[in-house]
């Protein structure tokens, strides 16, 4: 066997040390540098992060309508709906249902095709059908829970029967965030019922992931504010050195009691106080836009202000780098859960949504911020094919329509199918753990490599299932 020259006799052991001696430092440096990124972890755990691979997208806009919009009445039409109104679903129907429901029922609303894909959009929606251009529409969506709490658990952690991480939180996890100044993860006007906190919480990762909720859903936008913004009592350099006292006190206790979550949250979360009083009004100040702008958005129009507000609330967000925003359409009396009086109440929605999401995508494109923004429109389930009482749908988890724009999707694209009449996913099945992952994929995330250890397992979003659909890639 040949000797290597490096161990070979020819050579003194000072002659080796000399040779070698570059590879001893560049392992010293490597480990300063191993301890440096990780002491900017500690301090700052909101620091961005690289994601896996190269990104499509690197924030996310989650338009949540909580109630379950309905897919056939949106943008899925069903042409033989329509034909056999009345008449009995000629399949079987699922073995489990929220409440009875009778025939056939076919959609109040006329379809038209539109935009240069000519993808059919419901007269519900006129001003985002203008922009059907921009959307990935996923026509194959379902679930696993016909109930409100658990579907909307679902939609937002993946799991419908255990307290989990929002996907809000996941993202914040690996991505971090690109302003340190803002929270990671912001949710705006979110509903408190069905699953309330749980809904944006981050369960067991750590607490700078949670969502920061803005204002909540029994409370009008422009009442939506952060509390306590504003110290009027001390300025800010006593309130920095009583922070730092502080943090002084609790890395003591922490050096003897050892690493404790809560309190390593909790002196996070002091810190992005301090700092969001002067980052926070400012990007809430939507007074500052432009009036062309907040026409855009339906500003002053009774109808559209108050959701409106919040999609501007929510670009505001995002142009200054909060990595995950959601905002919630919601309200205690109609929501879009109809179970009766479908064309009253989907009527209602669709005009209080429409002006303000189609405007919120042209305002994204004009920023350009909709390539790498990924927006995400729909509920938690969708409703049935047939009647519930004499006007109504009732829950459907098992087929549903959501839609996706900018962040790399394909544009003017439907992407999957139900059933003739609606009821179930048929083609190109998408299930919710499948929408986690292909979100994920789209920020550069590995569903399966994106983990976090708890009571002695590896946890992730799609938990033990998920599959990214490459399909609506662009």
């Amino acid at each position: 066997m040949r000797t290597s020259p490096l161990y070979s006799p020819l050579y003194s052991r000072r002659q080796m040390l000399t040779r070698s001696a570059g590879g001893f430092g560049m392992m010293a440096l490597s480990a300063m540098l191993a301890e440096e990124q990780s002491r900017a972890a500690v301090a700052n755990p909101l620091a961005a992060k690289k994601p896996h691979f190269p990104a499509r997208a690197k924030r996310v806009l989650f338009l949540f309508m909580k109630g379950g919009p309905s897919h056939v009445d949106t943008f899925d039409p069903k042409p033989l709906l329509q034909r056999d109104d009345g008449k009995k679903y000629p399949y079987e129907e699922p073995r489990v249902k929220f409440a009875e429901t009778g025939l056939l029922l076919r959609s109040p609303w006329k379809f038209k095709q539109y935009g240069q894909s000519g993808l059919p959009v419901s007269e519900l929606f006129p001003h985002v059908a203008q922009c059907v251009d921009e959307l990935c529409i996923l026509r194959s969506l379902h679930g696993s829970n016909p109930a409100h709490g658990g579907a909307l658990l679902k939609i937002h952690t993946g799991s419908d029967t255990q307290v989990r991480p929002s996907m809000g939180s996941w993202v914040t996890y690996g991505l971090g965030t690109e302003n340190s100044d803002l929270p990671g993860f912001i949710t705006i006007c979110p509903t408190l019922a069905h699953g309330g906190v749980n809904n944006w919480g981050s369960a067991f990762l750590p607490a700078w992931c949670q969502g920061t909720p803005i204002g909540n859903a029994a409370i009008p936008a422009r009442q939506a504010m952060v509390r306590h913004i504003h110290n009027d009592r001390i300025g800010a350099a006593t309130q920095r050195a009583q922070l730092d006292l502080l943090a002084e006190v609790n890395r003591e206790h922490l050096a003897l009691a050892g690493a404790e979550q809560a309190l390593e949250g909790r002196i996070n979360s002091f810190e992005l106080a301090f700092r969001m009083q002067s980052t926070m009004p400012e990007a809430q100040n939507i007074d500052s836009e432009s009036e062309a702008t907040k026409k855009l958005y339906g500003l002053g129009n009774p109808v559209t202000d108050n959701f409106g507000r919040q999609c501007l609330m929510a670009r505001r967000f995002l142009e200054r780098g909060v990595r995950f925003v959601q905002v919630t359409h919601s309200d205690s009396e109609v929501q879009w859960d109809q179970h009766g009086n479908l064309y009253k109440g989907h009527s209602k929605n669709a005009l209080e949504v429409d002006l303000p999401i189609a405007g919120l995508l042209r305002d994204l494109r004009s920023h350009g911020l909709l390539d790498d923004t990924l927006v995400l429109w729909g509920g938690e389930f969708g409703r049935t094919p047939v009647a519930q009482g004499r006007d109504g749908r009732d829950h459907n988890p098992h087929g549903f329509t959501m839609w996706m724009a900018g962040g790399g999707v394909k544009r003017g694209f439907a992407y999957g199918a139900t059933d003739e009449y609606g009821y179930y996913a048929q083609e190109d099945k998408m299930h919710v753990n499948d929408l986690h992952a292909t979100l994920l994929h789209l920020l550069g995330i590995d569903h399966e490599r994106l983990t976090y250890r708890y009571a002695g397992r590896d946890y992730k979003l799609t938990d033990l299932a998920g599959h990214v659909a490459h399909d609506v890639l662009a």
